[in-house]
């Protein structure tokens, strides 16, 4: 592998770019929610264009409000498992809550995962915002902000402990011996915490990469103060460079406070790409689809940021000053940035609400050289190490345009992998192998 930093893309599988009213338009399939030959040739054209790895976000709550997007969907692990069997090289992000999970499992899903890509698994470590959530297993209440993830710390650290035990070299094979496995080379977890109590050890050896990639998204300072310590890749979302410049540096910091090197942790902000033959082309493929979108549908997506609030008792073309007093638990930082932007450009709530449904300042929107311009500025500029795309307005052209358009001018300029140097999801970033915690070259470290 090269020393020279390339950028570093994932690529969201989805069908409708977390857009509320995608499915409406004309170019826009009717079925591909639960189509899996679209997802696996999405993936292969991601594979083609030698992208780092897919994405597949999740939740575990829907509504008769929920974007329609989301009201229908595959199981992360599970439609990333039949995804590994027609890749080859990519790698498999999917996400999987902390509050609504079991270590045990998890741990086990991952490695299982890990195993059958040959060592190209991922994991997006959510703790789960949507209150709703709660009902949906059995709970009274849905967990506190900064407490979940107060779990989500020991959830990972029971994961990481279990897929450490068994040592790399644990399994002796030797049939002529009649020995199995070395048993000293086998470690129980016996964790006792705050939250969990697991025996272990795990029923599954460390892969090729020794552990999934970790992946979070909170921004959050409990969110940020848990990614700093803990994550790979940290996913995240700005309204401006400048924005994205600021969080850089500090996240950046916050790892080195924790006593690890400022490329430990990547910094991928997640985008748009909407492009075009010519600036008029793009801008023409924006409005057709922010056009479809209708003030009702707008603020039932505003709504979710704000724990479901009732925005009808607000006036709609009045400066939405009330959204100081809106309460948030699960979406804090998303929350926070859309007060920044009523408070700098006095918006009314109809003007939120369109904005939220359609924020052109997390999209990338114009020739694919203007493109490519854009997120070279920040990738040299220490805003970025990469980017999540979400490939927009409609799937799979906006699939295609970004990996056949977009890429090979970033490759040209050097920004980009000729080829793939690695066979792990480590590998793609760049990222060392971690160290069983038991083998004897951790240990004297």
């Amino acid at each position: 592998m090269t020393n020279q930093r390339k950028l570093k893309f994932g690529l969201a599988l989805t069908t409708g770019s977390n857009h509320r009213e995608v499915w409406r338009h004309p170019r826009s399939p009717r079925h591909f929610a639960l189509d899996l030959d679209y997802y696996k040739q999405a993936a292969a054209k991601a594979e083609a264009g030698k992208v780092d790895f897919i994405f597949v976000a999740d939740g575990l709550y829907i509504d008769a409000k929920s974007n329609p997007d989301l009201l229908r969907r595959f199981e992360p692990l599970t439609l990333l498992t039949a995804i590994a069997g027609a890749t080859s090289r990519i790698g498999l992000v999917a996400t999987a809550s902390t509050t609504y999970s079991e270590p045990y499992n998890v741990a086990r899903q991952f490695a299982s995962l890990d195993h059958i890509s040959g060592g190209r698994a991922g994991w997006n470590i959510v703790t789960t915002a949507e209150q709703g959530t709660a009902a949906n297993f059995g709970r009274e209440s849905h967990m506190e902000h900064d407490l979940r993830y107060r779990l989500a710390e020991e959830f990972l650290e029971v994961a990481k402990g279990l897929w450490d035990s068994w040592e790399d070299d644990a399994f002796a094979l030797d049939k002529q011996s009649g020995r199995y496995f070395h048993p000293d080379k086998l470690h129980a977890l016996n964790h006792q915490g705050e939250f969990f109590s697991v025996q272990g050890p795990l029923n599954i050896s460390r892969s090729r990469q020794g552990r999934p990639v970790l992946v979070q998204a909170g921004s959050s300072e409990a969110g940020l103060a848990f990614a700093a310590k803990t994550a790979d890749v940290i996913f995240t979302q700005h309204h401006s460079i400048r924005d994205a410049k600021e969080f850089y540096k500090h996240v950046k910091g916050l790892a080195v406070s924790y006593g690890r090197s400022p490329d430990d942790i990547l910094i991928l902000p997640g985008t748009t790409v909407i492009a075009g033959e010519t600036e008029e082309a793009a801008e023409q493929a924006y409005r057709e689809v922010s056009e479809l979108i209708q003030i009702d549908e707008a603020l039932k997506g505003l709504q979710r940021l704000f724990d479901h609030a009732d925005l009808s008792r607000y006036p709609l073309d009045e400066p939405f000053v009330a959204i100081e007093e809106l309460t948030v638990d699960g979406y804090r930082s998303t929350a926070d940035k859309w007060r920044k932007v009523v408070r700098e450009e006095n918006l009314t709530l109809r003007q939120l609400a369109q904005r939220a449904a359609t924020p052109r300042e997390r999209m990338f929107i114009g020739t694919p050289q203007r493109i490519a311009d854009s997120m070279q500025e920040w990738f040299e500029n220490e805003a970025a190490d990469g980017f999540i795309i979400a490939p927009g307005p409609i799937v799979p052209d906006g699939i295609e345009q970004f990996v056949d358009l977009v890429l090979p001018i970033l490759r040209q300029r050097g920004l980009v992998r000729e080829e793939y140097e690695a066979d792990t999801l480590h590998g793609h970033l760049g990222l060392p192998i971690p160290a069983n915690r038991y083998a004897a070259s951790y240990i004297s470290k």
